[in-house]
Formats: C-alpha cells, sequence, structure tokens
C-alpha cells in the first residue's frame, strides 16, 4: 500500500472552538487590567494588585462617597483610588464602542461604519465644548454636567439625522449615513465657533476633543455601567436580528423579520452606547472600527459568537491603550485619542486596500 499523504490540520470553528476564544478573551482581559492596574510611576506586583482588590471588594461603597482614603496605605490608594476606576472606566468605554461598532457594521452593511456615523461624536464634543465655554446646566456639578451635556448633544445629534432620515422617506441605511454625515458637519461647524470663542478655556476643549481616562472615578463608573449592561442585554437578545441585515432588507423581511423596526431599534441602543462612552473618554477613535473586524476574523460573522469577544477584545484594547498613553510620556499623559488613532489608521488603510473583506457585508469584493 501506498503512504497516505499526511492530513491537513482543519482549523476548529464549532462550539468549542469559540466556546476556547471566548473564555480566553475575557482571561486576558482579566490579565490586561491587573497589570495595567500596577503598571505606572509606581509599579506594583501583579499578586499585590490582586491582594489589594480583594481586600477592597467590601468598601466599594466607601470609594464611591470619598470616605476611605485616609484608611488606606500609599498603594492601596494608588490602586483602589486611581489606577482601578480608571481601568474600569476605559474597559467599560472600550467594550461599548466595540459593541456599537460591530452593530452598526451589521446594520448598515457597511465594513468601514464605526460608531460616530450617525454624528454621535460630533454632538457629544458640540455639547462638551458648550459646557466649557458656558458653564454645566443649571443644578449640576461641574464634574457631572460636561459628561450629561455631551450625552446629550450625541444623543440629539442622532436623533436630528433620524428625523431628517425618515423625512427623506423611510429609514433606510443610506439615508440614515447621508442623514448622519450632514449633522456631523453642521455640529463641527458650530464646535469650531465655540473653539473660536473659547479664550483660554482652549486647552480644555481640545484635550477632551482628543480623548482621555484623566478624570476616572468610582462615581462615573457606576454612572456608566447601567447604561452598557442595558445595552448589551437588548443587542445580544437581537443577535439573530444581526445577522439578517447583511442578506438586505427583503431577504431579512422575508425570513420574517421586521428590517426597519429592528433597525431601529439596534441603531438607538448603539447611539445610547456610543454617547454614554463619549461622554465620559471623549470621542476615541478606531476602537469601534478595528475591533469588530478582528474578532470576525477569529470567530466569523455569526453575531452571537462575535458580540461577547468583542465586548471583551474592545475593553483590553482601550485598557491597553489607556496604559500606554499615561506612562509613555510620565510623569506627563498623552490624549487616548492619540495612541488607537495609530494602531488604527493603518489598519484603517489596510481594510480600505482588502477589498474582498467588503463580501461578507454583502459587498461586491473580488
Amino acid at each position: 500500500m501506498r503512504p497516505q499523504p499526511p492530513r491537513k490540520a482543519v482549523p476548529r470553528t464549532g462550539p468549542r472552538a469559540s466556546g476556547a476564544v471566548l473564555y480566553g478573551s475575557y482571561l486576558c482581559l482579566a490579565v490586561v487590567l491587573v497589570l495595567a492596574v500596577g503598571f505606572g510611576s509606581t509599579r506594583i506586583a501583579p499578586a499585590e494588585v490582586l491582594r489589594i482588590i480583594w481586600g477592597g471588594l467590601g468598601r466599594v461603597v466607601d470609594f464611591v462617597r470619598g470616605t476611605a482614603g485616609a484608611q488606606l496605605s500609599p498603594q492601596e490608594a494608588i490602586v483602589l483610588l486611581i489606577r482601578l476606576p480608571r481601568a474600569l472606566l476605559a474597559a467599560v468605554c472600550g467594550a461599548a464602542l466595540a459593541l456599537a461598532g460591530a452593530v452598526f457594521q451589521a446594520v448598515f452593511r457597511n465594513p468601514l461604519a464605526d460608531p460616530y456615523i450617525l454624528g454621535a461624536s460630533s454632538g457629544a464634543a458640540l455639547g462638551a465644548a458648550a459646557t466649557v465655554v458656558l458653564g454645566p446646566p443649571a443644578g449640576l456639578a461641574v464634574w457631572l454636567g460636561l459628561p450629561v451635556a455631551a450625552f446629550g448633544g450625541a444623543v440629539l445629534a442622532v436623533l436630528v439625522a433620524y428625523t431628517l432620515a425618515r423625512r427623506a422617506g423611510g429609514v433606510a441605511a443610506l439615508s440614515l449615513l447621508l442623514a448622519g454625515v450632514v449633522v456631523g458637519a453642521w455640529a463641527s461647524s458650530l464646535l469650531s465657533l465655540l473653539i473660536y470663542f473659547s479664550g483660554h478655556r482652549l486647552a480644555q476643549i481640545v484635550f477632551w476633543l482628543m480623548g482621555s481616562f484623566g478624570g476616572a472615578t468610582w462615581r462615573k463608573v457606576l454612572i456608566i455601567l447601567p447604561y452598557f449592561a442595558v445595552g448589551l442585554l437588548v443587542v445580544m437578545t437581537r443577535a439573530k436580528d444581526l445577522n439578517a441585515p447583511t442578506m438586505g432588507d427583503e431577504t431579512a423581511m422575508g425570513l420574517g423579520a421586521d428590517a426597519e423596526r429592528s433597525r431601529r431599534l439596534l441603531v438607538a441602543v448603539a447611539t445610547l452606547l456610543t454617547a454614554a462612552a463619549v461622554a465620559f473618554s471623549g470621542p476615541i477613535g478606531f476602537v469601534g472600527l478595528l475591533v469588530p473586524h478582528l474578532v470576525r476574523l477569529v470567530v466569523g460573522a455569526d453575531h452571537w459568537r462575535l458580540l461577547p469577544v468583542a465586548v471583551a477584545a474592545g475593553a483590553a484594547l482601550m485598557v491597553l491603550a489607556d496604559t500606554v498613553a499615561r506612562v509613555i510620556v510620565a510623569p506627563a499623559e498623552l490624549p487616548v485619542g492619540i495612541i488607537t488613532a495609530l494602531l488604527g489608521g493603518p489598519f484603517f488603510l489596510w481594510l480600505l486596500v482588502r477589498r474582498r473583506h467588503y463580501a461578507s457585508f454583502g459587498g461586491t469584493g473580488r
């Protein structure tokens, strides 16, 4: 008998392989969080970071109220009051942007769609700049006024884009995209006007526009968590609907999916996720564009598998970017948006060149 040629290994893409990727992604996120908390001008060993976090779990309420500082050692204060809330806020914002990016790419059948596609970024930036120049809304403290104004600006911009698209005849994907571009350009022009008259507040506006987690607190983490949790729950329950838009509206409706109603809900949820993230971090780009594509290369296009992994990957990427931003030019600090842009820019160009990538979104890739 002739010897049989060795069989090529077939990559495993079934439930077990997907489960391994899922568990591995969250394990990597946990490792990244621990390393990020321990890394800085004062180095803290991972084992010590874990011990401090474990000992502080029952005192989160005191951390939120700001009443536990005097009872902590210097290392405990660094971990529990400065680095851990910052890392957690970065993780939640990164997860929210990655989740929103995956939703927008599926709904609009566009591999270049990102969380800011409907003018959410420009609207949030306009709201934040207005707060810096004109002062926070009545009855709100300064630390809370900026994120509230940014959140309101993002939601308002998307509502205007949605209204314009609806008046144009149905909320089709193309109509929403065009309306979002118009609203974003209009908000950007108003932002430029505010910057022109900002005077000595110019540096504060520009730094916020580049993205930063420098003002992270436990209160901010607890404020954004409900938005992210509700958004994740809604998106995961509609994961099958996210697979349908890639077939086109007609095919989706033939399969029993109400394409327009599903699009409205998913766009609304993704917008709220984006607005919440931008409100506390500034408009940090490329995370929502980069992460879904990288995850899609590993787990495929099924959103039931893609979304949980994208959440972990987005969180880990943002924590890594924030860690680099705060240590690379220490004791100064770079805006996180610069780091993510340096990472995402080359990937964006690669995506434009790799025409075959469009095929998975109903495109005509060759």
